[in-house]
């Protein structure tokens, strides 16, 4: 039987107005129910303000090096408190917001200081580059003199009057290694003729940014010397304490051990990695093992720890002191007077003062009976860092460093390890297999971390640098730390040549890994094309899965699953264009990197090779057999997406016909020039010429997506950019 329905009865106006405000499609989201969800999500999900105080600082010091220009640094500055108000103004005295309360105003507010904080950082360090390359006879004091005897050289940093304005500047000159003298150090004055270059822009997108580095060094230009260098003032023999220790320990390791052993161990005991050779660097670099050559947690904790250990075991032979005194807060304390003095004696850098200020903070810890290891300490240490150097936070040295101890810090405070390394009943030999295979875990867990750090700044990682580390760190804190320690102390008595013998077999041991590890097949994965954005998305993945607790922390997989899209997805680019306009390199067309000019230059050809994936060798176009070269320009003709593309180079600055360039340049693609090229030149689709490269920096052009790269993208107007001007 039919259901009679009711006669529809049509609405008015009035309540056509009120149906529609309670649509469920319309009130379904609100601004009280997103803020009910998240004052829920950060109450359920482990709210720990400390770490993700240092995150929103490191956030705020981000957004100043990756916006353009000034609207948007006053924007972050602007913006940040707004939001901190706007959050007390809503909901000021709500007891049920007090967690997102708090989180919208630390994130305003530490958003906008770490903007401001990099922003004045760059307006009182930062120097201008010279204008131009020049040739000038320099007279200054040298501020820093950095032994590098694998390369043949030293490196003084002087302070001279301009030769542009006669302002103060700071320079860097090579000295070669034959006529450096002693006198010619901290504090001493010197005279030379050297030819000067302004600090250089990366020579392609995504190259090393040496122009941004020199402008927070203070560094105006770099150069060589064109003759003699003379010593007007030597030294004073009380200038620079410090760096004098350091070069006469680091000279006194390398005449106890010759070759790598003993440029390895000087980098241990002093901190100089200046006599490395660029093979062991190479080799331990693609092992995954440059991490034991720069001064950081590891070694800083082995000092640590030893001079903990042992100045608690000698104390306690004091009964006296024993029963007057907390042994643990005494053993503490010169425990971190030894970490300081090791921090500044091995030239303080990043993640040195990063690894003192955590180790200080776990001795506190353990001298007040607290839970040492936390995200708490390393978000203190990388409070302390940016305050210092905000600039550090764009390096890899700052990213790498942080990065590994949060991996550590957070794999060993989860529930699942925790329960994995507890104590129980068991064989030593049961015992040692956890922990071994403990350490291999969180070797592979900190290789993953640094995965899309190293691929980002360097282009290639290690493979199997979470095997290799799992020999060479307990063979380094263990075994080859220790043994030069002690061997340094009974040179005070001309004994410690056995001790130096047993550490150069340890050291030997570890280059042989090294190189063992390097030269195994697919050891090294080449990744050019990992982009900003790529890398930023793993690295909020990366901290929402370490500081984050519970289930919510899983979440943390979407924009790490997002990024590896990315990267699958990123092409690696068809054409490679210096900023000068004279190194092209064109992929895709031989195993090997086709190169406009065949270049002596060992730093050109690494970048072209790094950036375009390619390992091996390059081949100079004029070789290639699908190349059309002259004296004067080079065609060649390349297929990508379905097309042809037509290629037209020069090589040389002659004067060349305008009818003729014109004519070639109809029939091309793209024009490629390291002259100025008149507007009679028009390809059909790019030109990049003198004038255009200028502006833009370097190129990598992708022709099937039709999309082009340039240096000034991710320069905008920041002081350093020379392309600034015409921004």
């Amino acid at each position: 039987m039919a259901t009679r329905q009711p006669p529809m009865v049509p609405l008015g106006d009035d309540d056509r107005d009120v149906a529609l405000q309670h649509t469920p499609w319309r009130n379904r989201v609100t601004l009280s129910s997103i803020a009910d969800a998240a004052e829920a999500f950060l109450a359920s999900a482990g709210f720990d303000r400390g770490p993700w105080m240092a995150v929103l600082l490191a956030a705020g010091i981000g957004a100043w090096f990756i916006l353009p220009n000034s609207a948007g640094w006053v924007a972050c500055l602007a913006g940040g408190p707004l939001l901190a108000l706007a959050a007390l103004a809503k909901w000021k005295g709500r007891v049920d917001r007090t967690h997102l309360v708090t989180a919208l105003i630390a994130s305003g507010v530490l958003f906008a200081f770490g903007t401001g904080l990099i922003w004045a950082r760059s307006a009182i360090v930062g120097q201008e580059a010279f204008e131009r390359p020049m040739s000038e006879m320099v007279e200054g004091r040298v501020l820093e003199r950095i032994e590098q005897p694998a390369q043949d050289r030293v490196r003084l940093v002087l302070a001279i009057r301009s030769p542009e304005d006669g302002e103060p500047v700071r320079i860097r000159v090579n000295v070669p290694l034959e006529q450096a003298t002693p006198a010619m150090g901290e504090g001493a004055l010197v005279r030379a003729q050297a030819r000067l270059m302004p600090p250089a822009a990366p020579m392609l997108p995504g190259g090393y940014n040496f122009a941004r580095r020199a402008w927070f060094d203070g560094l105006a230009a770099t150069g060589s010397l064109q003759g003699d260098i003379e010593v007007v003032e030597p030294a004073p023999p009380d200038g620079a304490l410090i760096a004098s220790i350091q070069r006469s320990l680091s000279g006194h390791v390398r005449g106890e051990l010759d070759g790598s052993a003993g440029s390895i161990a000087a980098a241990f005991a002093s901190g100089d990695r200046g006599a490395i050779s660029k093979a062991d660097e190479d080799a331990m670099r693609d092992a995954g093992l440059t991490h034991l050559l720069s001064i950081s947690g590891l070694h800083v904790s082995a000092v640590i720890g030893a001079a903990y250990l042992l100045a608690i075991k000698l104390l306690a032979l004091w009964p006296w002191l024993t029963l007057r005194v907390r042994l643990p807060v005494m053993a503490a304390a010169f425990a971190a007077l030894a970490g300081i003095g090791y921090t500044l004696l091995t030239g303080a850098e990043v993640p040195t003062v990063r690894s003192c200020i955590g180790a200080l903070l776990v001795l506190v810890a353990l001298a007040l009976g607290r839970e040492p290891l936390s995200l708490r300490m390393v978000a203190a240490a990388a409070f302390a860092v940016l305050l210092a150097w905000p600039e550090s936070l764009v390096g890899p040295s700052f990213q790498m460093s942080f990065c590994a101890v949060i991996a550590i810090v957070a794999l060993h405070n989860s529930e699942p390890v925790k329960r994995f390394l507890a104590p129980r009943e068991e064989s030593w030999l049961a015992r040692l297999g956890r922990r071994t295979f403990m350490l291999l875990v969180t070797g592979m867990v900190i290789e993953i971390a640094l995965m899309p750090i190293v691929l980002y700044h360097f282009h290639r990682a290690g493979i199997y640098g979470a095997l290799a580390n799992v020999v060479a760190i307990p063979l380094v804190t263990f075994v080859s730390m220790p043994l030069i320690a002690i061997a340094l102390l009974f040179d005070t008595i001309g004994a410690g040549a056995p001790f130096w013998w047993l550490a150069g077999k340890s050291l030997d041991l570890l280059v042989g890994i090294a190189h063992f590890t390097a030269g195994q097949p697919g050891a090294v994965k080449l990744i050019p094309q990992m982009t900003l954005t790529t890398v930023l998305l793993f690295a909020a993945g990366g901290l929402w899965l370490a500081l984050w607790k519970g289930r919510a922390r899983l979440l943390g997989f979407l924009p790490a699953a997002a990024a590896i899209a990315m990267l699958m997805t990123t092409p690696i680019p068809d054409i490679l264009i210096s900023g000068d306009g004279r190194h092209v390199g064109i992929t895709g067309e031989d195993e090997r990197l086709l190169v406009l000019r065949d270049t002596r230059s060992a730093f050109t050809r690494e970048n072209l090779l790094e950036l375009a994936g390619v390992e091996g060798e390059t081949m100079p176009m004029a070789a290639w057999p699908g190349a059309q070269c002259s004296p004067d320009f080079c065609a060649i003709t390349v297929e990508r997406g379905g097309r042809d593309w037509h290629i037209l180079m020069s090589r040389s600055r002659d004067i060349v016909a305008e009818r003729a360039l014109a004519a070639a340049c109809e029939r091309s693609d793209i024009v490629v020039s390291d002259r100025w090229l008149p507007r009679s030149c028009e390809p059909r689709w790019f030109k990049a010429d003198a004038r255009m490269l200028s502006i833009n920096g370097g190129l990598a052009i992708d022709l099937e997506g039709e999309h082009v790269r340039a240096v000034a993208e991710a320069e905008g107007e920041h002081g350093w950019w020379r392309g600034r001007r015409e921004y």
